[in-house]
């Protein structure tokens, strides 16, 4: 299994990115999908989250300013990101978990199986 982010880059506060993650190895239908970011000095924290039903968890510091989607013929997840702030600056990491198992956690990255090796995202003010 193989999870590829891609998309981060260097943006001014206010703008906007799309970050994808493409999976390889696993059926993305099946699985819960999440976000995560570290910034500099800082602990993972959780970002997003889609199950494979679609429904679609935030962190409160979101505050509607991203939306997280999938398409699962492409076997790929995004998360759009608007309204940048510096404090998004971080490390972006998706990941995933198998739906079939019990005990999902959405914000608790212990829940997930697999992670990619995420894409930088820096936000100048």
């Amino acid at each position: 299994v193989q999870l590829q982010a891609s998309g981060g880059g260097s943006v001014q506060a206010g703008g906007s990115l799309r970050l994808s993650c493409a999976a390889s190895g696993l059926i993305l239908s099946r699985y819960h999908m999440g976000w995560f970011r570290q910034a500099p000095g800082k602990e993972r924290e959780f970002v997003a989250a889609i199950r494979s039903g679609g429904r679609t968890d935030f962190a409160d510091f979101v505050q509607g300013r991203f939306t997280i989607s999938r398409d699962n013929a492409k076997n790929t997840m995004y998360l759009q990101m608007n309204s940048l702030k510096p404090e998004d600056t971080a490390v972006y990491y998706c990941t995933s978990r198998n739906s079939l198992r019990v005990g999902y956690v959405y914000s608790n990255g212990e829940s997930y199986d697999y992670w990619g090796r995420g894409t930088l995202v820096t936000v100048s003010s």
